[in-house]
């Protein structure tokens, strides 16, 4: 319930944000500062009209959007909390199992459809995972090495003194551009190509289907958020100035959606396997050649 809370103040904080980059005005009328506006869309949602596609594959498309919503709400179970939720000691493994878990079923859910549009938005969904998990993972597992555990409780103990920003500065940068990608966020949201897909593989989801697609979506960037908070900022979840890191991000983020316009599509596969992916590869033998010399 608390992630969900946070999904609908993090839309009204983007929504916000984007109003004052774009000199208009945002959502200001329900409640103070328009701050319920979020909440009266979800319920506008959940009162439209129940439908379903003639010629959909029922089942695939009824449950897709369920299942992946509980995927994303599973993975806030490795987030160290020392009180009310449980860590565990692979908690790295689950992670991975879970972000790649999840773009399954939205390539189903674009196939489940029967609609063309949907089903190029799975498809460009394939390919931008298969391009962007491989460099991501080696990028993750140099953090790792650093602490030499699949815990992530380690790394509050590690970053006592020092961030892991600025031990591996240049992989703040890569990470940062993955974790766009791996969101579907602009500059690469291609999977929901709204000008040449018309919304890309959700065109078919209304109702609450499509409520449970964008809690999913915005439940992942939320956790992202706090994910390269943990890794390169220093965790110390107990602490105000935790949360206010995951802020600052939050609001790059937007700040990236404002302002930069969409990648072409091949020029998104060539920057991941010609320029990052041996970037990472490079990264990744350094630091290992390293931890062996010291």
């Amino acid at each position: 319930m608390r992630v969900l809370v946070g999904v609908a103040f993090l839309v009204l904080i983007e929504r916000k944000v984007l109003s004052y980059l774009q000199l208009r005005k945002g959502p200001n009328k329900l409640g103070i500062i328009g701050i319920v506006q979020s909440f009266s869309d979800a319920i506008k949602l959940l009162r439209k009209e129940f439908f379903f596609p003639l010629k959909s594959n029922f089942l695939i498309y009824l449950f897709c959007p369920v299942i992946r919503l509980m995927i994303s709400l599973l993975r806030w179970f490795i987030i160290p909390y020392w009180i009310g939720l449980y860590w565990f000691n692979l908690s790295f493994i689950f992670l991975l199992v879970c972000l790649r878990l999840g773009v399954y079923f939205l390539i189903f859910s674009g196939w489940s459809s029967n609609s063309n549009y949907a089903f190029l938005g799975g498809i460009r969904a394939i390919i931008q995972t298969i391009s962007y998990e491989i460099r991501l993972i080696f990028l993750l597992i140099c953090f790792l090495l650093l602490v030499n555990d699949f815990i992530l409780v380690k790394f509050e103990e590690y970053q006592k003194f020092i961030w892991f920003g600025w031990i591996n500065f240049p992989v703040i940068f890569i990470i940062f551009v993955s974790m766009l990608a791996e969101m579907n966020r602009t500059p690469f949201d291609f999977s929901e190509g709204e000008r040449e897909l018309v919304s890309g593989f959700n065109v078919e989801y209304g109702r609450v289907k499509f409520t449970m697609f964008f809690l999913s979506e915005y439940s992942r960037i939320l956790f992202i958020r706090i994910l390269l908070t943990v890794f390169v900022m220093g965790i110390r979840i107990n602490s105000i100035i935790f949360y206010f890191k995951i802020i600052i991000l939050v609001f790059f983020i937007i700040l990236v959606r404002g302002i930069l316009p969409r990648f072409r599509f091949d020029k998104l596969i060539y920057l991941t396997w010609k320029i990052y992916l041996p970037l990472s590869i490079f990264l990744f033998l350094f630091i290992v050649s390293l931890i062996n010399y010291l």
